[in-house]
């Protein structure tokens, strides 16, 4: 099955989907999370429209990665959740703190 256009012009199945690493302005947490479209999921989290993290806002994007596959996507969100480990992202995002 190819791509073909939607019915705004754009490709069908060449959209990217984001695993994403947000922290907290406000206490220094981090976020793990997954979205098909980053800019808007980032500003949901900052307008307080997310209920894990609505009171832990402003947020700064400090990581991220980029898949074709949804799923692969999910799978790779997952698994650094599942890490529960402030040394882990720390030492994913390069600060190796």
């Amino acid at each position: 099955m190819g791509e073909r256009p939607d019915r705004i012009g754009e490709v069908v199945g060449s959209m990217k989907y984001y695993v994403y690493i947000l922290e907290s302005l406000k206490n220094g947490s981090f976020y793990i999370g997954y979205s098909g479209d980053l800019e808007k999921r980032i500003k949901e989290h900052n307008e307080g429209k997310t209920k894990g993290n609505k009171y832990n806002g402003p947020f700064k994007l400090i990581y991220k990665e980029e898949y074709k596959d949804p799923i692969e996507a999910r799978k790779r969100e997952y698994y650094i959740k599942r890490q529960k480990s402030r040394k882990f992202i720390q030492e994913l995002i390069g600060l190796g703190l």
